[in-house]
């Protein structure tokens, strides 16, 4: 079973640069979307042409065409619902969650922090509730957590990490510990767990032209239960698919 996760950055913007193409040399089972800045009929009408799946779509209440998430899955998902059931922070659409049959799978577009820092409180808090969500779905079966979760985990993973240190969105000290705390608590970083030091980037400042010089973050992420992290076969970013800021990122698994 292959599982791609991608931060489209527009769902109906990158379905005019190859989406599909780039989704047919992937060949997944399940896709997991975010920041698809859709609303719920132009997130159907666009998701639409991707034949052969099951949609499932979340979109932000608080402010249209921002956020949002979606679950495609070529298998019909036992049950599929979307936020975490916390009204302060289920407003932007960033939560779809998907129960198979081995497995739940959490889809999900982590709050970003914001220039000067300006969301971090919201952050921490959006975190603790996220790990509380989690922890909950465990307790039926293991989960598997995958999107753009807005942080770098360690120097290996940002390009530049001195100067963003506490300084920028995505690598500060408290965004570092609340992954850690997934880690510390029954989840692994799918990518670092094989392959611990290689240096890819699924992520790239557009502004700055910084994919050309690869001056990027990992920032995407599939972290599976323990458990389940014995039948991972691969783990993968694939830098070579465009449209986006980020690229899709990827696990190969028996998970039947």
């Amino acid at each position: 079973m292959k599982l791609v996760s991608w931060n489209v950055n527009g769902i109906r913007a990158i379905m005019k640069k190859e989406f599909q193409k780039s989704i047919a040399d992937m060949a997944p089972d399940v896709i997991c979307l975010q920041e698809t800045k859709a609303q719920l009929e132009d997130a159907q009408k666009a998701l639409s042409l991707m034949e052969g799946y099951h949609t499932t779509i979340n979109y932000s209440k608080a402010r249209k065409g921002y956020s949002g998430t979606a679950i495609l899955s070529k298998k019909e998902p036992i049950s599929v619902t979307q936020d975490m059931g916390v009204e302060e922070h289920d407003q932007e659409g960033r939560v779809v969650t998907a129960e198979f049959e081995e497995f739940i799978l959490v889809d999900v577009y982590t709050p970003n922090s914001g220039s000067g820092l300006k969301r971090l409180e919201y952050r921490g808090e959006w975190d603790k509730a996220f790990f509380d969500y989690l922890k909950k779905l465990e307790e039926k079966k293991p989960v598997i957590v995958c999107g753009d979760l807005n942080v770098a985990h360690q120097e290996i993973d940002i390009a530049r990490a001195k100067s963003n240190y506490n300084k920028s969105a995505g690598y500060t000290q408290q965004e570092i510990d609340a992954l850690q705390r997934y880690l510390d608590n029954g989840f692994v970083d799918s990518f670092r767990s094989m392959h611990p030091d290689e240096v890819k980037y699924s992520y790239w400042n557009q502004m700055f032209k910084s994919r050309d010089r690869n001056v990027g973050w990992r920032i995407d992420y599939f972290l599976v239960n323990e458990q389940l992290m014995p039948k991972v076969e691969k783990a993968e970013i694939y830098n070579e698919y465009h449209g986006s800021d980020h690229c899709p990122v990827s696990i190969t698994a028996d998970l039947s």
